[in-house]
């Protein structure tokens, strides 16, 4: 990828995150990750230089392999994907700034039992499978209180950030904006239990999720085209 079309991806990129944002306030800040699981280490070198800086990966092999290729930039690393339990380790090792797919109580309990082992702690975001769709993973919708709750409680090496999910897989928008609505709901009364991040939204759907109360957005294919 050249650097001019790097440039041009990113401004249209926030030039959009902009207009979404003002919408629901001025106040509103919206943060981009860059999700580069289908691009090579170049391709984020552009677009770091174009002024990107956190990006996301869904395998922790590849995770691995980028972040050591690209150790001299100053890059905010997250984990985007479904974790393995026998890869927990890797992933730790790695030290990303943000693992957005803890997907389960009982996979939060596994990663905090490695966590204490290494003497970490690092920050999480709880799945919420909002659009209750067999193919996504997940928390449902009604027990994602607890579950979070339950985390705070029984795991003090992950540090609970707040929620990801990602949108309802069908044409309909408003059942699209529905599903990004029920995970705001619960981010909203999560905030006094330190939830900062509400992730969701990706390049199809992003501005939908931010006027629904969206301040984190995962985009890929808009930015590495």
């Amino acid at each position: 990828m050249k650097k001019e079309t790097a440039v041009s991806n990113l401004d249209k990129v926030i030039t959009q995150v902009e207009g979404a944002r003002l919408n629901i306030s001025e106040h509103h800040i919206v943060k981009i990750i860059g999700i580069s699981k289908y691009s090579e280490s170049i391709d984020i070198s552009t677009l770091y230089h174009a002024g990107q800086r956190a990006f996301g990966e869904n395998k922790v092999q590849d995770l691995k392999l980028k972040s050591e290729e690209l150790s001299e930039f100053p890059l905010e690393w997250h984990f985007v994907g479904r974790l393995q339990k026998n890869k927990i380790n890797n992933l730790i090792d790695l030290n990303p700034t943000l693992v957005q797919s803890i997907d389960s109580l009982e996979l939060a309990q596994e990663f905090n039992k490695k966590l204490q082992v290494k003497n970490k702690k690092i920050s999480c975001l709880l799945q919420i499978n909002s659009a209750k769709e067999d193919t996504k993973s997940g928390v449902m919708p009604e027990d994602a209180i607890n579950i979070y709750k339950n985390i705070i409680e029984t795991c003090p090496n992950i540090k609970l950030k707040g929620v990801m999910s990602i949108g309802a897989h069908v044409e309909d928008r408003n059942i699209v904006k529905d599903s990004f609505k029920t995970t705001k709901k619960i981010y909203d009364e999560l905030v006094p239990f330190g939830a900062k991040y509400c992730s969701m939204g990706m390049s199809s759907d992003f501005e939908l999720a931010i006027s629904c109360g969206s301040n984190m957005i995962r985009v890929g294919s808009l930015l590495f085209k």
